[in-house]
């Protein structure tokens, strides 16, 4: 998606014009884009072999395994992602590295005089400048991250990828996908394609019909979880196994017991994808990725308020799918007091997502960054939360609440609810994405 502004000036220029451009901020269609990519003579045609991801939850940390992945088996790798956490570069990664600013200011001003002020939106222009810096640069590897969706979103204007990947479906972004499961399923099973495999992993009963539906209809590939691939835990790790044999594979790097899931779909598309990637990159891959804000462990400025022996953990998750999936990994943090601080976007299920959480929390906090991107008010956050949290009604303030709480020893602290939070908390913590 494309609603969390670059702060970035030469950038900030660029967009601000592009956002007169069209009334709405996400408007999901394809025909738009089309028109403009004929205008950019179609770089969308002269990409690497790509791989698409979709999904509600999972998307980013299947990207970054994909990513490594192909790194580790010595390819040039290029990543599309949304939204930025610090910096607006972070969305195109160019052949393994975060594009220029001088790169990106010239692709995007490129797009916008080939557009000539026909109506288009930001997250539609992006694409077509990463598209556009993609084609020129050489790779062996391009990793789409769709952002919203699936069926109308402007990544899906790419001709048949090399493989899909479909992570874990839930409930977000309603006034955009839809109301049920059922609904937003159809929308991301949108990416499926005639003869292209499809990987995909643990789903609702609701998702997974759809999506083998849709699959059948198109002529599309499904590998699902179980029939199509599965990963067996093991000493030390976890035995891949799919139609093509079995990889012994390392416990993903990303923290969390869903990672194995999304390390599983990511090595499933890989393997089915046509492309040769020797043994070893995969188990170097899932060792070796990085994901900020997923489970991701601080040890900057704001870790160093905590008293000694605590720890200070961030997630960007936001809808009550994600609010499933930490509450499994809370379950597991059995070992230490744990605390929440946490601040939503506007327009989020708080309620939902804060359910399966507050039951594990000795003590929860409500803030709202100044910073933060459409943050939503702090009275609502503790409205969520059952009156159980307490106004913050900043990161550092709960934080400060917490330098004295020594009487139960070590603890631990996760800072949740907003990638944008989450991106205002890097900062601060001057934790670099890279």
């Amino acid at each position: 998606m494309s609603d969390n502004p670059p702060q970035d000036s030469r950038f900030a220029a660029v967009v601000e014009r592009l956002h007169g451009l069209h009334p709405k901020l996400i408007d999901l269609s394809l025909g738009r884009l089309s028109a403009l990519l004929d205008k950019l003579d179609h770089p969308e045609r002269h990409l690497p072999p790509v791989v698409h991801v979709a999904g509600t939850n999972g998307k980013g940390s299947t990207c970054a395994f994909l990513r490594a992945i192909g790194e580790a088996a010595g390819w040039r790798v290029h990543v599309y992602t949304s939204p930025h956490l610090v910096r607006f570069n972070e969305r195109i990664r160019l052949a393994g590295r975060i594009v220029t600013d001088e790169a990106l200011a010239a692709a995007l001003e490129e797009v916008e005089r080939r557009n000539a002020g026909a109506p288009i939106t930001v997250f539609e222009v992006l694409t077509a400048a990463a598209f556009l810096l993609f084609a020129r640069v050489p790779a062996e590897l391009c990793v789409l991250e769709v952002g919203l969706g699936g069926r109308y979103d402007a990544t899906n204007a790419i001709p048949p990828p090399a493989a899909a990947a479909i992570t874990s479906i839930s409930i977000d972004h309603r006034e955009f996908l839809g109301d049920t499961l059922t609904k937003i399923a159809g929308e991301k099973a949108g990416i499926l394609k005639p003869g292209i495999p499809a990987a995909t992993g643990i789903q609702a009963a609701e998702a997974m019909a759809v999506l083998r539906a849709e699959a059948a209809r198109v002529g599309a590939r499904l590998l699902a979880r179980g029939p199509g691939w599965e990963m067996h835990p093991r000493a030390g790790g976890f035995l891949f196994e799919d139609a093509a044999g079995r990889l012994e594979l390392p416990a993903p790097a990303l923290s969390g017991a869903h990672q194995v899931d999304n390390a599983g779909i990511a090595v499933a598309a890989l393997r089915a994808s046509g492309l040769t990637v020797p043994p070893e990159a995969y188990a170097a891959g899932l060792a070796g990725a990085t994901w900020p804000a997923r489970l991701q462990q601080l040890h900057g400025r704001l870790a160093a308020r905590l008293p000694a022996g605590w720890e200070l953990w961030l997630d960007g998750g936001h809808n009550p799918g994600a609010g499933v999936v930490l509450e499994r990994q809370l379950a597991r943090w059995d070992d230490r007091p744990l605390y929440l601080i946490v601040g939503m976007k506007q327009g989020k299920d708080s309620e939902s997502f804060l359910r399966p959480l507050v039951k594990h929390a000795r003590g929860m906090w409500a803030v709202a960054e100044p910073g933060q991107h459409l943050a939503k008010p702090v009275e609502e956050i503790i409205a969520a939360s059952g009156g159980i949290a307490r106004p913050g009604p900043t990161v550092a303030a709960a934080l400060a609440a917490l330098e004295g709480a020594t009487r139960d020893g070590p603890a631990r602290v996760l800072i949740c609810g907003s990638l944008y939070l989450a991106g205002e908390v890097l900062k601060a913590d001057g934790t670099a994405v890279v």
